[in-house]
């Protein structure tokens, strides 16, 4: 169907138009709404390692006048058409759900030459080009400009996180850090122990927020993060704007070991982060100039150990084996279809770690 014809369809819908189709009963609307609603197949029952902070919140949809109608009669271009109008939002590429089963086979196994080779992100973008930006609206207390500002900054502030070659070596997150705001207590709190010599605990884990390795156990193959995510935003408390980030990294990584040449083992741990700012109101909230408040953090790992925290991920070089045999226990790290999980849980794995079907 045409964009012209669509228009057309919901105008007719709403004047009552000849021939326009009749009103569904309320039994085939709700048959229709959990239709829509229904979980792909391959949906994870739970991470294989998972943290998270503070409340989540998630943005509904866009309500129109025809939507009763037209959702029931076409589900689909109701929704890219309501999808097309949320502010500040973007919708998953549609790669990014589980399709067929993956390919697998030692041709399309990574290399120190082509770590990315039999993966998703072999066509993602890297470093910061793969997460998407909206264009930037006068929101709550500030203006489009302002708005821009805030985004670019949580941008930054992902990257700082996430991309920093220090900071995957191990090294003080100093740029990400800047970003925070320094006067909220239990964040600095969280900060001064996640970033001590003393081991971590789940609560105090850096990997809730920042992505390091060990540099005596694992190095980068290459210099490229591949990575895929968006930032969108809305209104928030007190007028703030509220951006959240969901951003999946992946980081091929070979071990450390001097000897390590083109034929090292190339272990992929990819990390998907959520990470919800507020960048306050300075009339309303006790903030700093350019830092941002933060709202909650969720996490999900896979090839980044499953043992408590270390405080650093751990692929698991040299392992093999079949993993669990109940597919409920096998997930597709590379599925963006869905939000991550918003309940509690600890840095390390909560009842063990499922298999990933791919990495």
């Amino acid at each position: 169907m045409s964009d012209e014809e669509w228009e057309r369809f919901l105008q007719e819908s709403v004047a009552g138009a000849a021939g326009a189709p009749e009103e569904p009963s309320a039994n085939a609307r709700e048959a229709a709404a959990r239709e829509r609603h229904r979980p792909p197949q391959g949906r994870r029952p739970r991470p294989p390692a998972r943290a998270r902070r503070g409340t989540g919140r998630y943005v509904a949809g866009l309500a129109v006048a025809a939507a009763l109608l037209a959702a029931a009669l076409f589900p689909r271009q109701l929704l890219d058409w309501a999808g097309a109008a949320w502010q500040g939002g973007t919708r998953p590429a549609a790669e990014e759900a589980p399709r067929d089963a993956p390919r697998t086979g030692p041709d399309l196994r990574p290399t120190v030459a082509d770590p990315f080779r039999g993966s998703p992100a072999a066509g993602w973008a890297g470093g910061t080009a793969g997460i998407t930006v909206p264009e930037a609206r006068a929101t709550g207390w500030m203006d489009a400009g302002q708005v821009g500002q805030a985004l670019r900054r949580s941008r930054d502030f992902m990257a700082a996180a996430g991309l920093d070659p220090r900071v995957l070596r191990g090294e003080r997150p100093e740029k990400a850090v800047a970003l925070l705001n320094p006067h909220q207590k239990d964040v600095r709190e969280y900060l001064r122990a996640a970033l001590s010599p003393a081991a971590p605990t789940p609560k105090t884990d850096p990997l809730l927020l920042f992505s390091r390795f060990r540099p005596d156990q694992a190095r980068l193959a290459g210099d490229v993060v591949r990575t895929r995510g968006q930032l969108t935003y809305r209104e928030g408390k007190r007028g703030a704007v509220e951006v959240t980030a969901d951003v999946t990294f992946v980081y091929p990584v070979t071990p450390a070991a001097a000897d390590a040449g083109a034929d090292a083992e190339v272990v992929r741990t990819i990390v998907r982060r959520e990470v919800v700012l507020s960048w306050d109101d300075p009339a309303k909230v006790v903030t700093e100039p350019g830092t941002a408040s933060l709202v909650s953090y969720a996490l999900h790992v896979t090839n980044g150990g499953c043992s408590g925290p270390t405080g650093y991920f751990v692929p698991p070089f040299g392992t093999a084996g079949d993993g669990p045999a109940d597919p409920a226990d096998r997930i597709d790290p590379y599925d963006r279809g869905e939000p991550l999980d918003t309940g509690d849980g600890t840095s390390a794995a909560d009842g063990g770690c499922a298999t990933a079907v791919r990495s």
